[in-house]
């Protein structure tokens, strides 16, 4: 279970995680973005990851403090890393059946797994190689691992171990605090030559050694990546339809783990009748963001309490039958809710949604602003993506 405390699952403490990073948002960043000094130890990046997953802060909030301080050149890396987590999140959205290939894989390559226990020492940290081993029980103990972390684990796994980069992906899916379908998936992905098809990443001695402070220098690693293959996916489709505000009228407020930032995707509360907040387990995919999501849905439901006439509600379960329910009490037809991009929220909202039609009520997702205007150039590489970061951050950034 993860340590209680690295990740305290509320709004302030985002915002002062926020106001410590800033200042250190340009050139630190810069220069020590890839250092990993382990668990514990001061690091160059924000440790955003799980408020911005959950939009317990949002990106445009994160990346307009960070203008007004250093300007866009000045923070360029640390924004292009956050943008790079918009762009996994258009890329899928546009391609929604990668998410459902990664899903058919990962259970084939369980049913067709020849040696377990290799698949158990890996997953424990037993595999006997330096660092690896080590990232794996930081991973089971905290939740986190430092991003160029990920990536070696993720080569190592696939490229030196030679086990199947779907389990992989879950293993990450289960055991990280930010556990993000797009941000995880696609990363693994592109790790194995899947993403960008031949081109892979092949984590080295020297590499390591140089980015961990000498912590680790395991020996015996892959000194090759044969990339992946399968079959391409779908050319990128426009997005999914989504409203870009609420209807006129009273309705009921759903929110997600997916959005629990105070303006929940450009819904005014005030305008609500009443409030459903909900955290099923079941929308999270392991312990960690489960137990996260729930803490941030109860900080969300708080702060909403201060800001609604109406009732609100903190629901354990996405039950349509509950929402119908909360309607009928609201004595409303709509519901409204964020934009949920591909995931288990998605699904289990479009489940939903067909439930409440039946009752005669309709569900409204509403997509942020942000999104709308950032995953539509998510349509090929992220590096003509960022070609347009200026101009879709000009003269709108923090909207």
């Amino acid at each position: 279970m993860p340590e209680p405390g690295m990740f305290p699952p509320t709004r302030q403490a985002a915002l002062e995680r926020l106001a410590g990073f800033v200042p250190a948002a340009g050139r630190a960043y810069s220069e020590g973005r890839n250092l990993d000094p382990g668990p514990g130890e001061p690091t160059a990046v924000s440790r955003l990851s799980p408020y911005l997953r959950h939009r317990v802060i949002t990106e445009a909030e994160v990346v307009d403090a960070v203008l007004q301080t250093h300007g866009l050149a000045g923070a360029e890396k640390f924004i292009q890393e956050v943008l790079w987590r918009t762009y996994w999140k258009g890329w899928l959205e546009m391609r929604p059946s990668v998410w459902s290939r990664f899903l058919e894989t990962r259970d084939r390559e369980r049913e067709r797994l020849v040696d377990e226990q290799a698949l158990a020492d890996a997953e424990a940290g037993r595999t006997g190689v330096e660092g690896f081993d080590d990232w794996a029980r930081e991973l089971a103990r905290t939740g986190y691992l430092h991003n160029h972390a990920r990536m070696w684990f993720a080569s190592i796994w696939i490229f030196t171990l030679r086990l199947p980069w779907a389990l992989g992906a879950d293993l990450f899916l289960r055991r990280l605090v930010d556990a993000d379908p797009a941000s995880n998936t696609l990363s693994w992905r592109w790790v194995a030559g899947l993403q960008t098809p031949g081109k892979t990443y092949l984590a080295t001695r020297e590499n390591i050694a140089r980015f961990t402070g000498g912590r680790f220098a395991p020996t015996g690693l892959a000194t090759e990546a044969p990339a992946l293959a399968e079959a391409p996916p779908e050319p990128p489709a426009g997005l999914p339809p989504a409203a870009d505000s609420p209807p006129p009228g009273p309705f009921l407020l759903l929110a997600t783990p997916e959005d629990l930032a105070p303006d929940l995707g450009g819904i005014d509360p005030a305008a609500a009748a009443a409030a459903v907040v909900t955290a099923d387990p079941r929308l999270s995919l392991g312990e960690a963001s489960s137990r996260f999501a729930a803490g941030a849905a109860r900080d969300a439901a708080d702060r909403l309490a201060g800001r609604m006439q109406g009732p609100v509600t903190l629901m354990d379960r996405l039950d349509a039958d509950a929402l119908v329910a909360a309607a009928q009490g609201a004595q409303v037809r709509t519901l409204v809710t964020p934009y949920a991009p591909v995931g288990p929220t998605a699904d289990a909202l479009a489940q939903a949604g067909q439930a409440l039609q039946a009752e005669g009520l309709r569900l409204i997702q509403v997509r942020r602003g942000w999104d709308s205007r950032f995953w539509p150039h998510a349509t090929a590489g992220f590096f003509a993506f960022r070609k347009q970061i200026p101009a879709l951050l000009d003269p709108e950034r923090a909207r």
